[in-house]
């Protein structure tokens, strides 16, 4: 928890007023049953006295409506301290989740960041907004109480002195083994929320495949660890509030009796056994909120672990110094030297890899699914950094290039790209300052006009989530048009054009290579007549290069290209 600390730094001021108001209020309640002894014992007795019986009646009533307001004000306050803290969190959280590299983004997972995000800060808020309401008022009200029965009759108040040590040690012992116990809960609710995630994205395959029944075990599977986790939390801190009841029910039991011996002994008067049945009621209420405070502690410390562990995580692609990797003169634009790389450490996903390319330039990669397509792509965006060997573009290795320099070069389509649910305009502007010109020329380059104009509303046409309204061709039209309307240096083209057609991708590949003559163009496909115009062609098979060159030089040079071609095109030239 130390984590929140500095969070919650900035709001100090408004939580102390906040803890002020709360105080004065709690003060209030804590005269009431001592008024109300008052009156049983100094001011009933004597029948004259009606009228300041209806004057401390009515003072009893003011002091009950001032605690009321203090509390709500106090509560209030306290809110929005949690709901602003909280927002902050969230606020700073999410970018580091966006800024993490991919091989950062591996080791949490993408539903262990969702959970994070959104149940984990939650947690972090309740127990934010509880600590300002509970943390003055439950101890005022406990010590209170304690010191004002204590005045009042001090042997009773012994009789609940022995109670509240016996309390705290049974809560603090299963609340500490309660934090191990929700932090096992969240990690089974990170693998529950990845298998629903995974499940609901494929419904269609699933169904297609008739493996509904397959995906039905793996989920039950899932639910039932986190059935257990929660099971094992809920049997730990279940026995809290069982065990506090049966202890403050024996003492209020003693108190009772002990209090009527001591009335019929003259020892104490009735109005003060009535007060302090009252406060012990406030002091019962006081330790189990105290309680409270600690299983929640539980549930958000465990909490804002995971987030500070996702918030402390260092950056791991650092901007190295052009004196480690010096700038290279030549007329090569993009240049891959002998890269290796691997996800895991022990087996290369790419190995060996080296080509140049020059400004202008288009550059086709082919291969079979896992063969490093890719993975080479991340890799010259430098979503991970190389094992061995260096990657430059125009002359800089990529590891001296600030982030938001590099990623400004590119224009991307990678696979399984989204569209939000907008308008095709604002899909294809993206939040970027580019101009209607711009996006029109787009639209004719991805040859996705035709289709845009078709509708009644034209660019300004609404997507329906996942854009489910259009076609999949469609859908890969939008987001090159996407990739192309900022003018990029480099386009990269990952598996963009599966679902068009001959004629389509023909054309667009002819738009392109007429309007982006500067632009230097990669290509990441299974299908030959994506890349037979490329001026450089790589066949990847399990992360090594078995072939270089163009079209023609492959069909004599390589077997598995002229494979592919064979049965995809019947091996000719094409144009």
């Amino acid at each position: 928890m130390k984590f929140i600390y500095q969070y919650i730094k900035p709001f100090i001021g408004i939580m102390i007023v906040g803890l002020l108001i709360k105080t004065i209020g709690t003060l209030i309640e804590l005269a009431l049953p001592y008024i109300l002894s008052y009156i049983l014992d100094d001011l009933v007795p004597n029948d004259g006295r009606l009228s300041m019986i209806i004057l401390w009646g009515g003072i009893m009533i003011l002091c009950a409506l001032l605690a009321l307001l203090c509390n709500v004000k106090a509560n209030r306050m306290a809110s929005k301290v949690a709901r602003d803290c909280t927002r902050k969190i969230r606020h700073d959280l999410f970018y580091q989740t966006i800024t993490l590299s991919g091989k950062q983004l591996d080791y949490f997972t993408i539903p262990s960041l969702e959970a994070r995000i959104t149940t984990d800060t939650y947690n972090v808020q309740n127990f934010i907004g509880r600590i300002q309401r509970l943390g003055v008022r439950a101890p005022l009200l406990l010590m209170g109480g304690l010191v004002v029965t204590l005045i009042m009759d001090a042997y009773l108040s012994l009789v609940m002195i022995a109670i509240l040590p016996i309390i705290f040690i049974v809560v603090l012992f299963i609340s500490l083994k309660g934090v191990k116990l929700y932090a096992s809960v969240q990690d089974s609710v990170d693998g529950m929320v990845r298998v629903v995630r995974e499940d609901t994205q494929g419904i269609r395959v699933i169904k297609a495949l008739s493996k509904v029944e397959k995906e039905q075990q793996r989920y039950d599977k899932v639910n039932k660890k986190l059935i257990n986790a929660e099971k094992k939390a809920s049997l730990a801190m279940g026995f809290v509030n069982p065990i506090m009841s049966l202890l403050m029910n024996l003492g209020i039991t003693f108190v009772v009796l002990i209090g009527a011996y001591r009335v019929m002994n003259r020892q104490t008067e009735p109005g003060k056994i009535v007060a302090f049945t009252q406060y012990f009621t406030m002091i019962s209420t006081a330790t189990l909120s105290i309680t409270r405070i600690f299983m929640m502690y539980t549930k958000s410390s465990a909490s804002a672990s995971r987030i500070a562990e996702v918030m402390n995580t260092v950056k791991d692609l650092e901007i190295a110094s052009l004196d480690i990797y010096p700038l290279v003169e030549n007329d090569d634009y993009i240049v891959f030297d002998n890269v290796s790389f691997s996800y895991n450490q022990t087996k290369d996903n790419l190995k060996n890899i080296s080509f140049r390319l020059s400004k202008g330039q288009t550059l086709g990669i082919i291969g079979a699914t896992g063969s490093g397509k890719t993975t080479l792509v991340h890799l010259l965006m430098r979503f991970y950094d190389v094992n061995k060997g260096a990657i430059r573009i125009g002359g800089k290795d990529i590891r001296t290039i600030p982030e938001k320099d590099l990623h400004t070069l590119f224009g991307i389509v990678m696979q399984n790209d989204f569209l939000f649910s907008d308008t095709i305009l604002e899909n294809i502007r993206f939040g970027r300052e580019i101009s209607q010109d711009d996006i029109e020329k787009a639209i004719q380059i991805s040859q996705a006009y035709d289709f845009i104009m078709s509708f009644p509303e034209g660019l300004n046409h609404v997507l329906s989530q996942k854009a489910t309204n259009i076609s999949g061709g469609q859908k890969q039209r939008l987001l090159i048009a996407r990739a192309l309307a900022n003018h990029p240096e480099i386009l990269i083209l990952d598996d963009s054009s599966s679902a068009l057609d001959y004629k389509t991708d023909a054309n667009l590949r002819k738009a392109i290579l007429q309007n982006l003559k500067d632009t230097t163009s990669i290509i990441v496909t299974q299908k030959v007549s994506s890349v037979m115009n490329a001026d450089l062609i790589i066949v990847l098979e399990e992360g090594e290069i078995i072939g270089m060159g163009n079209h023609q030089d492959l069909l004599n040079t390589c077997e598995v290209y002229k494979e592919i071609s064979e049965s995809q095109i019947g091996g000719s030239f094409i144009d």
